[in-house]
């Protein structure tokens, strides 16, 4: 089991759920994880040369969170870094690791895109909800920004 840290009990202590704390929890639920890991596991890097490769559970976690919020791979990185909800749907403890940087998630969204993986998983996510009457409608998340005159 994982020492809580002070932000995990401080946010543990708050009366409110919101609602994306409440979507992510439900997606975490009905995602069969250990199947769709193993889905994709034939195609994913071995990790033989390079740096060693990304959990596919924590990449695949973090795709689906862009391709719910509408998000680009470097806005779901920050909003990796500044959402606690979304940190903790993907399981991650900056303690021991950081968030999967934009570039190597561009390149498991086009691994999992072109092997025809991330159609079937986003239709089988699709057909959970409707066994339960639900309808999944994407979002975006929006943030104010600076530019340039």
């Amino acid at each position: 089991m994982n020492q809580q840290t002070l932000s995990d009990i401080e946010y543990g202590n708050r009366r409110h759920t919101t609602r994306r704390e409440h979507f992510l929890s439900l997606m975490d639920d009905i995602i069969p994880w250990d199947e769709w890991v193993e889905r994709i596991r034939p195609y994913y890097p071995a990790g033989r040369r390079g740096r060693p490769p990304k959990n596919i559970e924590t990449m695949l976690r973090m795709y689906l969170m862009q391709i719910w919020y509408g998000l680009s791979a470097a806005r779901i990185e920050d909003v990796v870094y500044d959402s606690y909800a979304m940190r903790s749907f993907m399981h991650i403890d900056f303690l021991k690791e950081q968030a999967p940087g934009s570039s190597t998630l561009l390149r498991f969204r086009h691994l999992i895109e072109e092997k025809g993986i991330a159609e079937e998983l986003l239709a089988d996510i699709d057909a959970r909800l409707a066994e339960q009457g639900l309808v999944l409608h994407l979002g975006t998340i929006v943030d104010a920004r600076l530019t340039n005159r």
